[in-house]
């Protein structure tokens, strides 16, 4: 996968349901041009361990503070 810039996400007071941080990570990823194969990378990477394990690798896509 191409090194990607980072991402800008506000899930501040945002439901912190998994599916709602994907869904809003997949928004961000295609404003920003991210080819749908690399936003799916992520997304199943993300969904391959626990609630951490998602928030670590949705955190590591995005801008510092963006949580």
């Amino acid at each position: 996968m191409a090194k990607r810039k980072k991402l800008r996400m506000k899930l501040v007071g945002m439901d912190a349901n998994a599916f709602a941080i994907l869904g809003r990570f997949r928004q961000a990823a295609k404003a920003d041009k991210w080819p749908e194969e690399e936003i799916q990378k992520v997304i199943d990477d993300a969904m391959s361990g626990s609630y951490d394990h998602l928030l670590s690798v949705i955190s590591k896509h995005c801008l510092r503070g963006g949580f």
